[in-house]
């Protein structure tokens, strides 16, 4: 029996991250947050804690501990029935107990200090907060009750006694068993904080990583608008953001890369049967179109959540990535951080540690959406619209759902892989399916409608943010090599790599920095639209053509405003990824067929016979056909290397033919702010004409290094056209001649002090092409990430005949 002078409520500004057994792990790290952060301008709703004491006085004057023990014992975890039919009964065993008098009193009095300090419109949220919670090796997610907007005394006594019933949820109970926590030795705090009203406004999820890469120098933030609950379970699918910590602790604050989520749904507070609780209203359209948060309340976030990060890992005296909670009040408009917890599953991964799967074969996509895990998996199909269906699952099958729930958490467990309609990478699916270790394919739209129960399907979340689920079962195989132990050669190896989706994962990669990153994906995948036609929208006939453009660029003070800024997110993505080391980034090098089928370029593109050897790369930055343009690429390589502070970049002009051309394009650029030297700022040559080779101490007057282009540079050598079919056989970048020309590249780049490297397919497809290289004594070579480790291998080889010592592991 508990001293009736016992104090069974603490307020957060007395409570610490050491009280997880007298609060819990969410209680405990509120009062955290709020006692040393809040003097740091990180806003933490105020509020109290129910202790895990008084969880414990409640059932002690019940006596209900044997009653409790009796309903769980020889529980079978595996039957669903019969465990929603004991953790019934427990839960109606935890709620029949009454709140003693002196216990009710002190939570009334409490309640009462929070609306003097807020005002009588305060309302609370009542939280659940167990004693083995958001512990570095378990999450607890979403495993206990939540009630929000409580008001009133009355409603506030009965939130406490649910939240402690809840202890004994199915999901919950579940968790214990697979995580070898005693039932009867977790006890369960309650949390009583100031309601931010995000039903007026916005709320979401922050990570302090990328949540799929493990990337640790971003912050990561998803929202919707409404209550946080649709972004927690996945109903809705919100919009992402990105920030870049090492340039943001720089002072340059801007946010690094976003995507637009639909956002269909909001939750909101209603009534029902006498009872407050929550109901989703459709989001209007104009707000669907547009992001939840304003790019400074993005930083603000950003900033609270570094600021969280800092502080939790001083405490532990070693890097603590967090997974924290954001809501805006829509009556203050302040933005606040409503929990916090240690982030349990991207941090954990085995450093230098590289696991990559791969697809050996291709298939029909029957959908796709956001690809969680980065692995494959493949198996029959299991399509639940209804949770009492859940009991016809079995294990190993592909679950397909609309959305998933904490009380899924015992089917998805067995589970090959988890694909939704709904949600988004911070979604209750999403976090369940990173935990156990499987691919997750969420927000498809269409998978429960397009996907049979059945079904043989391959799930792949292995091809960047896109996930996609094909027919049938394409074999794949799984490659892990340990490059934490691997000597790193002399020879610099960097990657080509394009797509801003695989960045943060291609970066644990063991490279000198990116060789060639192409604006070409970025342009045709995230922009989709012609710069001139951005630029001149009125010369585009076509009135459906111009909706689109319309469409895509909504929003925006002008149309090209658009394509700077998806430009400078998605080069940006990849130089931060990488950074510091160097990002060379190439100019647009589209032919003039290609710049045709964007969005409104055949108004501005000439149908040439030949486009591999016509209008394109350095030809077109300075002609009036495509200066216009042209500004707009130099705008977004500014601003990445000037707001966004990512001066790793250097930029690289593609087939530039004469020294008259290269001249122009250097004077264009510089007009636009982009002058060779200023802020260090460092211009290549692609080395791909022969005129290039011929001319190199010319070319060297004017640029800072050579990047070969060996596709290029070997078609216009042996002149054979590398898009023909009918001579292809003929097109070889070992012939003698090619080589010879390389060879005078790289000795007359040295000759000159200039760097050399290249860039082009040879040294990926070629083992001998990569020898040949070592032994020129070229400085750097670019090769396709799934050719750096066999190449690396051979590299080291290489230079180990020549007498090159490596470097002691890589980089």
């Amino acid at each position: 029996m508990a001293d009736k002078h016992a104090q069974y409520v603490r307020w957060f500004s007395d409570l610490g991250i050491d009280d997880v057994p007298l609060v819990g792990g969410k209680n405990a790290s509120l009062g955290e947050m709020y006692r040393e952060l809040t003097p740091q301008g990180v806003k933490v709703p105020n509020g109290f804690a129910v202790t895990a004491e008084a969880y414990r006085y409640v059932l002690d004057r019940a006596e209900a501990w044997p009653k409790l023990k009796q309903a769980l014992d020889g529980l079978n975890p595996d039957d669903v029935d019969d465990l929603a039919r004991r953790a019934h009964q427990a839960r109606e065993i935890v709620y029949g107990a009454p709140l003693p008098d002196d216990l009710a009193a002190q939570i009334v009095e409490a309640y009462r200090a929070l609306r003097a300090e807020y005002g009588e419109q305060l309302t609370v949220a009542v939280r659940s907060s167990a004693t083995a919670e958001d512990l570095p090796t378990a999450s607890f997610a979403g495993q206990h009750e939540t009630y929000l907007n409580v008001a009133g005394e009355t409603k506030l006594l009965d939130a406490v006694k649910r939240c402690f019933a809840s202890l004994f949820m199915d999901r919950a109970i579940r968790y214990r068993i697979d995580n070898g926590f005693d039932h009867m030795k977790v006890f369960l705090s309650v949390g009583v904080m100031k309601m931010v009203r995000a039903d007026l406004a916005s709320s979401g999820v922050i990570f302090s990583l990328d949540t799929e890469s493990g990337f640790r120098d971003v912050v990561f933030i998803t929202g919707a608008y409404g209550l946080g609950e649709n972004v927690v379970q996945g109903t809705v699918d919100p919009d992402e953001f990105y920030v870049f910590k090492p340039t943001f602790n720089a002072g340059r604050r801007a946010v690094l890369r976003r995507s637009l989520g639909g956002k269909e749904i909001r939750m909101v507070y209603a009534s029902a049967a006498g009872r407050d609780t929550t109901r989703n209203v459709p989001t209007p359209k104009d707000d669907q179109r547009r992001y939840c948060l304003s790019d400074d309340e993005v930083l603000r976030l950003a900033e609270a959540a570094i600021k969280v990060e800092n502080h939790y890992s001083a405490k532990a005296g070693h890097p603590m990535p967090m997974d924290m909670e954001w809501a805006k009040d829509g009556v203050d408009g302040n933005l606040y951080v409503v929990q916090a917890r240690p982030e349990t599953v991207a941090s954990r991964k085995v450093s230098g540690m590289l696991e990559e799967y791969v697809l050996e074969g291709k298939g029909e996509v029957r959908t796709r959406g956001r690809a969680v895990g980065g692995k494959v998996a493949t198996g029959v199909a299991r399509v639940i619209t209804d949770v009492s269906q859940l009991n016809q699952f079995r294990p190993g099958e592909v679950l397909v759902t609309d959305t998933t729930a904490p009380d899924w958490g015992t089917v998805m467990k067995t589970a090959a892989a988890v694909v939704t309609n709904r949600g988004g990478r911070t979604c209750h699916a999403a976090i369940v399916a990173r935990e156990i270790g499987i691919p997750a394919v969420v927000g498809c739209d269409n998978a429960t409608e397009v996907i049979r129960t059945g079904d043989e399907v391959t799930v792949s979340c292995a091809e960047g943010d896109a996930g996609r689920v094909y027919v049938g079962r394409i074999p794949f195989q799984t490659i892990r090599t340990d490059v934490s132990s691997l000597p790193k050669p002399q020879t610099r190896l960097m990657v080509n790599l394009g797509n801003p989706d695989v960045a943060f994962q291609t970066s644990f990669l063991p490279t000198d920095g990116v060789g060639l990153a192409r604006m070409e994906f970025i342009v045709a995948e995230h922009i989709k639209v012609h710069p001139m036609a951005l630029v001149h929208p009125e010369r585009v006939d076509d009135e459906k053509v111009r909706e689109q453009i319309a469409q895509l660029t909504r929003g925006f003070a002008r149309p090209a405003d658009f394509f700077v800024r998806q430009l400078s997110e998605g080069v940006a993505t990849i130089a931060a990824a990488f950074y510091p080391k160097p990002v060379i980034v190439r100019m647009s090098d589209f032919k003039t067929n290609e710049y045709a089928s964007l969005l409104g370029g055949r108004w501005f593109e000439p149908d040439e016979a030949n486009p591999m050897i016509g209008f394109r790369g350095a030809s077109r930055y300075a002609h009036p056909a495509y200066a216009e343009g042209f500004a707009l690429e130099c705008e977004a390589m500014k601003r990445v290397r000037g707001e966004m502070g990512l001066s790793n970049v250097k930029l690289m002009i593609p087939f530039c033919r004469r020294i008259r051309e290269a001249q122009a394009v250097l004077d264009a650029m510089a007009q636009h702010g982009l002058r060779r030297g200023d802020n260090g700022l460092e211009i290549y040559v692609m080395c791909e004409i022969p005129n290039n080779v011929v001319l190199i101490d010319a070319f060297s007057q004017l640029f800072d290094g050579f990047s070969i282009g060996s596709n290029d540079l070997t078609q216009l050598t042996l002149g054979v056209d590398r898009d023909s079919e009918i001579v292809a056989f003929d097109f070889d970048e070992r012939d003698e001649g090619v080589k010879e020309m390389i060879r005078m590249t790289v000795e007359g780049a040295r000759r000159n002090g200039r760097h050399s490297g290249i860039c082009g397919q040879a040294p990926s497809d070629y083992p001998e092409m990569a020898e040949y290289l070592v032994e020129l004594g070229i400085d750097s070579m670019s090769l396709n990430p799934d050719t750096l480790l066999k190449t690396t291998r051979l590299v080291l080889e290489v230079e180990k005949r020549l007498g090159k010592a490596p470097h002691d592991k890589a980089s």
